[in-house]
Order: structure tokens, then C-alpha cells, then sequence
């Protein structure tokens, strides 16, 4: 079991926390709270030893590229791909950008 800890710039805070998804064979969970500090934190707890980098490289993509919201998010994981970690966060992104 790794913890791995990683941080973005961010722009406005949501109003609304998410969670979504569910800790599984296969699958996570993301919860998603509003952060006031202008940045995205992120904390994963993951089974799967050893994969920082692989963490790294999908968040990269992710928060790089796109003006994300300013959020915390915990993320418990139990091997996803990055495919439904992608997924996941999506949903979690469209649940509190939600009016």
C-alpha cells in the first residue's frame, strides 16, 4: 500500500464536494472536495506499489491541459487503469462544476 501526494494550479473554488466510484476489484473511489487555497491537492492511496510515476504521468495530462477547479482529492485505489481513473474524475470534475 502506497500514499502518494501530488499538487496543481488551480482556478476558482466549487461550491459542491463529489464522490464517486467505488473501491473494488478494479476500481477506485474519488472524493472531491473544495479547496480554497488555489491549487489541486491530491492524495492516492493505492494497492498497487510502486507507481508514482504512472500517477504522475496521468495527472500531468489531466491538470496540465485544462483549467481545472481549485479541489482536494483523495483517491483509494485497487488497481484501476488509467482509463477509469480518468473516468472517474470526470465524473467527479462535472459533479461539483454543477449548479
Amino acid at each position: 500500500m502506497e500514499i502518494l501526494n501530488f499538487e496543481f494550479t488551480a482556478s476558482h473554488s466549487p461550491d459542491k464536494s463529489a464522490l464517486v466510484g467505488c473501491v473494488g476489484s478494479g476500481d477506485l473511489e474519488v472524493l472531491m472536495e473544495p479547496s480554497h487555497s488555489g491549487k489541486t491537492t491530491i492524495q492516492v492511496m493505492t494497492s498497487v506499489d510502486g507507481s508514482e510515476q504512472r500517477w504522475k504521468n496521468l495527472f500531468d495530462r489531466i491538470f496540465l491541459e485544462s483549467n481545472t477547479p481549485a479541489v482536494h482529492i483523495d483517491i483509494h485505489d485497487f488497481g484501476a487503469t488509467p482509463g477509469v481513473v480518468r473516468l472517474r474524475l470526470e465524473q467527479a470534475f462535472e459533479e461539483v462544476q454543477r449548479g
